[in-house]
Formats: C-alpha cells, structure tokens, sequence
C-alpha cells in the first residue's frame, strides 16, 4: 500500500467513524462519555489494521482473532479485552445496517471468559452507621443524609442522582422519575424515610441566595458554590463517611445500589420488579447484581425495604 493508498483509507476511516458517532449518538442515544469509551477500543483495532495494511471493510474472523489474540499478549485484562471486542460487535453491527457490507465478521467473535467479581455489599446495619458519621452541625449534614438515603431507598445510579430535579419529585404519589442510561425514564418509589431527609434539606436549600443560573432546578446543590453536586463530590463524602463510620470495605455510591437491589431480593421482593427499578433493560444484568406496573413496583418496595419494614416493626 502506497502513501496515496494510505492517506486514502485513513480519510475513509475517518468519514466511517464521524458517521458511527452520529449513529451512537441519534440512533443509541448514548452519552458523550460513552461514545468516547467506544471510539477510543475502536481506535486500537484501527490502529492494528494500520500496521497490517488491512483494509476496516476487509476483515474477517481470523483477522479479529489475531487483533483479539494480540491483546492477550501485551496483557490486557480479560474484562478490558471483552469491552473492546463489544465495542468492535456494535461497529460492525453498524456497518452491515448502513449496507458497507454484507455479512459482519464479528458474528462468531467470542470474548473471554472472565469471572463476575460483585461489589461489596453493605448490611442495614453498615449503611446506618455511616449515615450515622454525618456531622450533623456543618451545613452540609442535612442534605448528606438526604443523599445517603436517596442512593439506598431508591437504588440510583450516583449520575441519576447528580441529575435529579426539583420536577422529577412526586412526593404525594411516593414516587421519583429518573432518567437512566440512553435518557430512558423510569419512575422508582421513594421510602417515606427519604421523603422526611429531603423535606428537612429543603428547609436549608429554600434559604439559599447564590445558587447559580441553569443550577435551580437541581435537587442536590453545593452550598459553597451554588451549583449542582458532581459525581466527585458525592464519591469524596461517601469515602469520608466510610472511615469515620469505621466500615473496612470498598464503598461506593454504587455500593448502596447493589446493597438496595440484594436487601430487596434477600426480603422477597420479585426479580422483574427489582430489574424495572434498577432500570436494566435486560433480567441478566438484574441476576448479575443480586447473587409492571407502578402499583405493583410500590407495594414490591414498601413490603420488602428494610427503610419501610422499620415502620412496621
């Protein structure tokens, strides 16, 4: 392959991969960050395909298994190995649904076996201590613990919470909307002991004068620099609170997701009722973290949480 020839096939690539992100973009409705994760393995084949001189619309299975092959031998883990070879299936997926080829190559690509490491999980006991550990005379404290209860009574995702709006509240009905990965929305119950914590930060949150322009509709603001939490922030204050709370494991925001979904299955609740309120599109990845209609999702939290169970003891 010539320079010509070179410099023709990366313009082509180029137009190939600008035209894979308007479809990850409009057609999955994936967000910035993971579309980047997705270009970033695509580039890795890429760049292998650079140094044979083989065409993207040339390969085949044995192709991929050598490029597959090839990521074994400079050591990278199974897990990353099985993401970049998914990322490699949707690319190509992409490619036989705009017609640049007939068959996908990847139809008999299999990826490593690798092993289900589940996160920690943390006893009802572990998750009361640590909200416990919130210092309670900073200003702070109030909606620290509003935030702890809100991860745990209603198994979000920290982003899902970071994104939460002051609209997205429907404490009458005892329920929130919550709008998960690809932007789908979905309505989870709220325990009446999230409602209480939320209740009492409003008192605090309604008191607020500098909150920041395109920041009022957020549920959860800095104090300090009236803007909406980060990721980051909440990520710090959870770690915090595990030291001070005296908790020897690896805790997270997520933590007190799979801690939500385990409680529940461990108390009766249904697995398809647990999928819907975890917000997974497939029952698999519900069965992974445990080891309709919204009457039925409500009665399923109020009889098996262990923050509504409390009550009725």
């Amino acid at each position: 392959m010539n320079n010509q020839e070179k410099n023709d096939n990366k313009e082509q690539n180029n137009a190939l991969i600008s035209k894979y992100k308007q479809y990850l973009q409009l057609e999955k409705s994936l967000s910035s960050n993971t579309i980047d994760a997705y270009l970033s393995d695509l580039d890795k084949l890429f760049s292998y395909l650079a140094l044979e001189n083989i065409h993207v619309l040339d390969v085949n299975l044995d192709i991929l298994h050598n490029f597959a092959a090839g990521l074994l031998d400079i050591g990278i883990h199974p897990r990353s190995q099985a993401r970049i070879l998914s990322g490699i299936r949707s690319f190509y997926k992409f490619l036989v649904i705009e017609d640049y080829l007939q068959e996908d190559p990847t139809t008999l690509l299999e990826s490593p076996k690798i092993g289900i490491k589940l996160p920690d999980v943390l006893t009802v006991d572990e998750i009361d201590r640590i909200i416990n550990a919130v210092d309670m005379t900073k200003l702070e404290g109030q909606r620290n613990r509003a935030i702890l209860e809100l991860l745990y009574s209603c198994g979000l995702r920290v982003s899902e919470l970071c994104s939460l709006q002051l609209s997205d509240l429907y404490f009458e009905e005892g329920f929130i909307r919550v709008e998960g990965k690809g932007g789908k929305q979905r309505l989870v119950p709220i325990s009446t002991s999230a409602i209480e914590e939320l209740n009492l930060y409003f008192e605090q949150r309604n008191q607020m004068t500098n909150i920041k322009s395109g920041h009022d509709s957020y549920v959860f603001l800095s104090f300090r620099r009236g803007t909406k939490l980060s990721r980051i922030m909440i990520f710090h204050m959870i770690k915090e609170l595990v030291e001070l709370a005296g908790i020897h494991k690896t805790v997270s925001p997520h933590t007190f997701r799979h801690s939500f979904a385990t409680h529940l299955l461990e108390g009766g609740a249904n697995l398809r009722a647990i999928q819907v309120l975890l917000g997974h599109e497939c029952i698999t990845t519900t069965e992974i973290y445990t080891h309709i209609d919204s009457a039925l999702l409500r009665k399923e939290i109020i009889e098996h949480h262990p923050r509504n169970l409390k009550r009725f003891l």
